[in-house]
């Protein structure tokens, strides 16, 4: 028996001893250490596109209207592409932390490079061809565009997702997310003092904003690297390497798989702002839609913090062979999300129409955006559980029944339910929030029933199986042979 085998059994005797309180309270010390550095890091790189969008509302109702359009469909849906395939990158990384296969992160990160990098590059089109896109699916013409104007600003945030994503998931899965969580709140603060500075005293408009967006965006990327590559992650970084052109294939499968899942769960909410595109007053209906789909989505940001870090804590223990640990840390980080969802329904509750202000000046867009807030809070409070469930299938790697999941709950049930009510009851944006709500409550009600029905143990098994199959040796001869550098 090796040191590490040894090393497990003593940890997973360790867990048995440990009575409750004391296992909710190192699990929730866990959960936290992972949770709240990306949290931050979530809320902040959200935060930019908000920021952007709130300085874009005091330009003017045209150029709100656009970003929002063009941020909503276009970045929203490569947006997901882009965080479907790296998840590939959390759930591989995350389970070789756990396994002791440190060498193999690296190796990781680089494919996810590769493909997201390559995938990005396929999506470019949809960048330079905004408008006519947008106009061909029966978009205003004045908003589609404004909205093209807007998109060619976007390219290099394209590229800026590709490293921003798969690097935070790298250091994340190795309990080093708390240096991107600096990094990202500092790039937070720079852009917001930019867009002051570029858009309000020195007038430069859609131009001012936009750049300020690019240039915090990657000053952050920068700093990402300088951490990597100067040597503060010497166990992980072995520096560039041939073995990551190598078995490409079955990383590029699962990619694909956290891709689907993750854009049939991003794109649900684009499909429903189209679709406001085509009510009467189409400028207040999307400019209102988006406004309430971005506070929803910056408390998103904040479970998606949670996701990640129970992504990160299955993994881990699936990597180490502790199915009961895993299970356990479900428990309480569901738990605890579930408590600051509850938090946020009472907060959007109470200052819905405050909250409406921050975006806009105009009374007839807050006046549409104050209408929804109860279906706001609900979707806040699902926001806390839903999320925690992806993350469970991200960390045991089932993306694909996730997928399934979402492309039932969203496509079957809850768009239609959304048309419906939005067109044919004349409910307008109301109908179409009710119809996205109800596919969420169908999905987190399957996610639950799911998660409880899993095989851990069988889980185990298979997360060493497939470190196992993307496994490469490492001597100190073959990583000189093969590094690049």
């Amino acid at each position: 028996m090796d040191n590490s085998t040894e090393e497990r059994l003593l940890l997973l005797e360790d867990f048995d001893r440990e009575d409750l309180k004391k296992r909710v309270w190192n699990e929730s010390k866990k959960l936290w250490r992972i949770a709240f550095p990306g949290i931050i890091a979530r809320v902040t790189s959200f935060g930019m596109i908000v920021v952007t969008q709130l300085f874009m509302g005091h330009i003017s109702e045209l150029d709100l209207a656009a970003f929002g359009l063009q941020q909503s469909i276009l970045v929203r849906f490569v947006n997901g592409i882009l965080i479907g395939m790296s998840s590939a990158t959390e759930t591989l990384c995350g389970q070789a932390y756990g396994a002791g296969h440190y060498h193999m992160m690296g190796v990781y990160l680089q494919r996810s490079w590769i493909i997201d990098g390559v995938t990005a590059t396929i999506l470019l089109p949809l960048f330079i061809f905004t408008t006519p896109i947008l106009i061909l699916i029966g978009q205003e013409e004045n908003i589609a565009i404004e909205a093209g104007k807007i998109s060619l600003w976007f390219i290099p945030i394209l590229y800026y997702f590709v490293f921003s994503l798969t690097i935070q998931m790298y250091l994340q899965a190795q309990q080093k997310n708390k240096i991107v969580g600096w990094f990202s709140a500092s790039s937070f603060l720079l852009h917001v003092l930019l867009s002051w500075l570029f858009v309000i005293k020195l007038g430069f408009g859609l131009a001012g904003a936009m750049s300020s967006f690019i240039i915090s965006s990657w000053l952050l990327v920068i700093g990402e690297f300088v951490y990597i590559f100067g040597g503060w992650c010497p166990n992980t970084w072995k520096g560039f390497t041939k073995a990551a052109f190598a078995d490409m294939l079955p990383l590029i499968k699962l990619s694909i798989s956290s891709g689907v899942m993750i854009c049939l769960e991003l794109w649900y909410s684009s499909i429903l702002v189209v679709l406001a595109g085509y009510m009467k007053n189409a400028t207040i209906a999307i400019s209102a839609f988006s406004i309430c789909l971005n506070i929803n989505g910056w408390e998103f940001m904040v479970c998606l913090g949670f996701l990640g870090s129970s992504c990160v804590r299955i993994s881990n223990e699936l990597g180490m062979g502790n199915a009961k640990a895993a299970k356990f840390s479900i428990k309480v980080a569901l738990g605890t999300s579930i408590i600051i969802g509850i938090i946020f329904w009472v907060l959007c509750m109470v200052f819905s129409r405050e909250i409406s202000y921050m975006f806009t000046s105009s009374e007839e867009i807050a006046e549409s955006v104050s209408r929804l807030h109860v279906l706001l809070a609900f979707s806040m409070l699902l926001n806390s559980i839903y999320p925690v469930l992806t993350g469970v299938a991200v960390g045991a790697g089932v993306q694909s029944m996730v997928a399934y999941v979402n492309l039932g709950s969203y496509y079957a049930i809850g768009l239609p339910i959304g048309i419906l009510l939005g067109y044919v009851a004349h409910l307008q944006v109301t109908g179409l929030w009710i119809g996205l709500l109800s596919g969420v409550v169908v999905q987190t009600l399957v996610l639950s029933y799911l998660t409880w029905k899993i095989d851990w143990n069988e889980q185990v098994n298979k997360a060493s199986e497939r470190l196992g199959r993307f496994f490469i040796e490492t001597t100190k001869g073959s990583d000189e042979s093969s590094n690049l550098s």
